[in-house]
């Protein structure tokens, strides 16, 4: 295995084991509800907005291991964003799981994020590891519009 594999499947086990920030939040400026249809998954995203800056951020819901360590791990790289950022990081990780395989990206620009590269070579998982970041970008436009994979 590569060192990169070994990563992967050590931060994706720590995550779904311990989700980080798997909580509703009372007071919440933006909420958003997430579904896969294609395997299930469901999660409800709680976030606080002050300012523009994302100051807290939770979630809850049931899924398949990458769906809730992508969660988790997206809890904690946009806690502290502006939304703007936030937006930027979600097109950006976006394409790091969608774009073309000759095309390289900067993976290590992810930080912890960057283990779900592989993700790329498995189109099915890809909504599983992009749902709670869809799901991020319907509850900061708001409309209340459930997010989806489909």
């Amino acid at each position: 295995m590569t060192a990169l594999t070994d990563l992967y499947q050590e931060v994706i086990l720590d995550h779904n084991k311990s989700p980080r920030n798997f909580r509703a939040l009372e007071g919440a400026t933006h909420s958003g509800i997430g579904h896969n249809p294609l395997c299930g998954d469901q999660l409800t995203l709680y976030v606080v907005v002050d300012g523009g800056v994302i100051r807290e951020i939770g979630f809850q819901g049931k899924g398949c291991a990458i769906s809730k360590a992508s969660a988790s791990l997206m809890t904690e790289a946009v806690k502290g964003k502006t939304t703007e950022e936030a937006e930027a990081l979600f097109t950006r990780f976006h394409d790091l799981l969608t774009g073309p395989p000759d095309v390289k990206t900067d993976a290590k620009s992810f930080g912890k994020l960057a283990v779900f590269s592989g993700v790329r070579e498995f189109p099915v998982r890809v909504k599983c590891a992009t749902l709670a970041w869809h799901t991020l970008h319907s509850a900061l436009a708001g409309g209340g519009a459930a997010a989806s994979t489909e």
